[in-house]
């Protein structure tokens, strides 16, 4: 039985759909026909189903290539680690830092543009160093209509989405991830901390260094999607809001902590965790 078949009888019996099982055969076959392929993989939800998908096919003809920074949250990167491991996929790591580039640094609204272009650049790089065809990276359905200013980057420099491609999104990739029985299918999304920064405010190690504490304190805590929103001084907390009561419960031992890292004042944002919040007030 050739990995097709096996995986659409896993995806069958698991209950999934004709229509989701009919995307995963189109993923599939646009990865089959690439000669050799390098995953932009940060060990995301996103990336690490790319990369798990395309090693069903392309086997010893991809490589997934962590770009590590100080802009990812601490665990990610042992998480990309420990997943490629599991699943036997050759996976390597390369160091970038953005903060040495002032464009992003400042902070502007389209940063993620700047970032993003070095990054695939790199991974060009070592595309064309270790004989790689194309350059591969996970952005879903569902970026194509959030504020992605990424994505120019993505095209600039000729970098294949087949998630995108295919009309997947974020919950297709997870319901077919867990079919799959693949660990990171309920893993929570894990955006680069700089989102955590209002447009605008240089960024800086020490406010990722803050940003990263204060969110593993609260994952520590039984917190498992938060978002500490930085304001200089300020912490401005995002949880569920089913989560609003609970994080009171620990309102001293959190204010403490929190001015132990650095901050201020430390606040509760009473609209809870949404995706994008620093988003909100630009004229998009």
């Amino acid at each position: 039985m050739n990995p097709d078949d096996y995986s659409t009888k896993q995806l069958e019996n698991a209950g999934v759909s004709e229509s989701l099982i009919l995307k995963w055969k189109s993923l599939l076959g646009e990865l089959a026909a690439l000669p050799s392929a390098v995953i932009a993989y940060s060990g995301g939800v996103d990336s690490s189903f790319l990369a798990y998908a395309a090693s069903q096919v392309l086997r010893e003809k991809m490589v997934a290539v962590t770009i590590a920074s100080p802009l990812d949250p601490p665990d990610l990167l042992k998480a990309a680690t420990d997943f490629a491991a599991h699943h036997r996929f050759k996976h390597e790591t390369i160091s970038n830092d953005p903060l040495q580039n002032p464009d992003f640094r400042d902070n502007p609204v389209d940063r993620c543009y700047h970032c993003k272009t070095d990054i695939l650049h790199d991974l060009w790089n070592y595309a064309r160093e270790y004989h790689y065809e194309v350059v591969l990276e996970g952005q879903n359905a569902d970026d194509q209509t959030d504020y992605r200013p990424g994505r120019k980057a993505v095209e600039e420099t000729g970098t294949l989405s087949p998630l995108a491609k295919i009309g997947c999104t974020k919950a297709e990739i997870r319901l077919l991830a867990k079919a799959f029985g693949l660990s990171i299918w309920n893993q929570p999304s894990s955006p680069c901390l700089a989102t955590r920064i209002p447009y605008g405010t240089v960024i800086t190690e020490k406010a990722l260094s803050q940003i990263a504490h204060a969110e593993n304190y609260l994952h520590e805590k039984g917190f498992e999607i938060v978002r500490v929103r930085y304001h200089h001084e300020l912490a401005r907390i995002e949880v569920e809001p089913d989560q609003i009561v609970k994080l009171l419960d620990i309102r001293e031992d959190l204010v403490n902590y929190f001015k132990q890292i650095g901050f201020l004042y430390v606040a509760l944002d009473l609209q809870g965790y949404r995706l994008g919040s620093m988003n909100e007030g630009l004229p998009l």
